[in-house]
């Protein structure tokens, strides 16, 4: 199967072929081109859609936690890896396909040429034989014809009795000028009749099948290319499976990470206040003044006095301390946190003791560094003076000191909240103990009888305290109750003077706040101290204010 023996007569047909080929080639080159560019693209809209959605952290607080939100920023830089891999896919098109097959097609088109040119130089000496052998032909036959008539003449001449001998002798050397000239183009005809003859037989047999051979060769070739083209355009792609799967794998273990129990503790952890649920409001026994007799010496009096309550204050301090389920307060940011609810000051200071204890480890390192670089400079001074790190080594020591404080006192902060969180389990049941009950009916703050002149204090001990109440009113002569108050936040009371107190217990206050930021209170057995004004929730008795 050769194009030089089966089509030895079709050299425009093939000229036509071979660059209908190389135009093909270059349209295939052309679709690798837009398929790149829509790689190019593709990854590029990618990177942006997940630079779009990726969180801009501006600070440890704002940094994702729950587990919905960590697969899904998993999810996006598997998405940006993904993209990465579309652009190797353009990248290895461009080198591999692309960039070699506009090299090939400018090469086959100079190869394509000069096979082109040689097989028109060829048909022009073979034209340029058949001519040259066509006029000596021509020639030939010329020459025949004169000889033919000169052989007329001459045998008319020789048979006229009329002629004379000259005209005789004339016509023959005339023929025989004709005929040696007749000879000598018939001779010429011949030669070059079998040279045209020898230059078409290596034309068409030798020189055209060689340049239809290259021909034949160099568009098999190029069908190879394509080929090649071809596997490696989806070799690029192939390459790359491995790594986008990996991709893929990455975003379902992001998905299956999704834990809803997790991220449920998380909304716990993040916003838990550590504080109780409000108890009831106190029964407010309006009816208590109609009973009471202006001969009842007893401590009732100043006590039911004090437990006089303005609904119009109670209601507006109670609306403004309320805050669980409302709006929280502002307040100013504290050194101890003290402003958050128990459980958020607990991690408030936990992670700033991590923190802590991280800066102290880096200022320990530095610290043995540079006891380590002094202990080399003593053993040799010509690579540093010993002296010249002793203010360094002290700063170090006081920075260790400082955070050592630091630490400390954060320590002592979270001990307290500890201690007041790993008690709030008990304060519902303590607070039900404190309780006063009025007909059946249990209130947080305490309640009032049926009877006006008499009052329950605490259910299995209410006369005991009562006893103890009286015989301590007669002894000391206490400070009449001029209001009553409700604890919004636990106080432990560790220093002398002051009263411990739990959240939501009731107290009866009984010196108002001079300005220094504590009020006087005394529990229902008797017991007085002073308390954090801004812990409590105060309700004064109009009548008894000013008394």
């Amino acid at each position: 199967m050769s194009w030089g023996a089966e089509l030895w007569d079709q050299f425009d047909n093939l000229d036509k072929h071979t660059q209908w080929g190389i135009d093909f080639l270059e349209r295939y080159a052309k679709f690798v081109k837009e398929r790149i560019e829509i790689e190019q693209n593709y990854a590029k809209q990618l990177r942006n859609l997940v630079k779009k959605y990726c969180p801009k952290r501006s600070s440890k607080d704002e940094e994702p936690r729950f587990t919905s939100c960590l697969a899904f920023f998993n999810i996006l830089n598997e998405l940006n890896d993904y993209a990465g891999q579309r652009e190797v896919v353009a990248e290895e098109m461009g080198h591999r396909v692309y960039g070699e097959l506009m090299r090939y097609s400018h090469d086959l088109k100079t190869e394509r040429k000069m096979h082109l040119q040689e097989g028109r130089k060829a048909q022009q000496y073979l034209d340029m034989c058949w001519k040259q052998m066509d006029n000596s032909k021509k020639k030939f036959e010329r020459e025949c014809r004169e000889a033919e008539k000169a052989q007329q003449s001459y045998e008319r001449l020789d048979n006229d009795t009329n002629a004379t001998k000259a005209d005789v002798e004339k016509a023959k050397q005339q023929l025989n000028l004709r005929t040696h000239m007749a000879d000598e183009n018939k001779n010429e005809y011949a030669a070059q009749l079998q040279n045209f003859n020898g230059e078409q037989h290596k034309h068409y047999y030798i020189v055209i099948p060689q340049i239809y051979k290259h021909l034949q060769e160099m568009d098999e070739r190029r069908t190879i290319k394509l080929s090649e083209c071809y596997k490696g355009f989806a070799d690029s792609e192939r390459k790359v499976i491995p790594i986008i799967s990996k991709c893929l794998e990455g975003m379902i273990l992001a998905a299956k990470s999704v834990d809803e129990c997790r991220d449920s503790q998380i909304v716990i952890d993040s916003f838990k206040s550590g504080f109780e649920p409000p108890g009831d409001f106190p029964f407010e026994d309006y009816s208590q003044h109609i009973y009471r007799t202006v001969s009842d010496g007893t401590i009732s009096t100043p006590k039911q006095e004090g437990m006089k309550i303005d609904s119009k204050t109670t209601v507006g301090k109670a609306k403004g301390k309320l805050w669980l389920f409302g709006k929280k307060p502002k307040g100013p940011t504290l050194e101890d946190f003290s402003h958050l609810p128990p459980e958020q000051r607990r991690k408030k200071l936990q992670q700033r003791i991590d923190e802590l204890n991280r800066e102290l480890q880096k200022e320990t390192d530095q610290k043995d560094a540079l006891i380590k670089m002094k202990d080399v400079y003593e053993k040799n001074p010509q690579m540093g003076d010993p002296g010249s790190l002793q203010p360094k080594l002290a700063e170090t020591m006081s920075n260790m000191d400082r955070l050592r404080m630091e630490i400390h006192k954060n320590e002592a902060w979270l001990s307290e909240v500890e201690g007041k969180v790993a008690a709030r389990g008990d304060r519902r049941h303590s607070s039900d103990i404190n309780h006063l009950v009025t007909q059946g009916r249990e209130s947080p703050e305490g309640s009032y009888t049926d009877e006006a002149n008499q009052e329950i204090r605490g259910p299995p001990q209410q006369h005991a305290h009562h006893n103890e109440f009286d015989d301590e009113f007669e002894d000391d002569d206490p400070l009449p109750a001029i209001g009553h108050c409700k604890a919004i936040y636990p106080f432990d009371g560790h220093n002398e003077g002051t009263l411990a107190m739990k959240e939501g217990e009731v107290l009866y206050v009984i010196e108002e706040d001079k300005g220094d930021g504590w009020t006087r209170a005394r529990r229902q057995n008797g017991e007085e101290g002073y308390v954090p004004t801004s812990y409590i929730d105060v309700t004064l008795e109009k009548n008894s204010k000013g008394s």
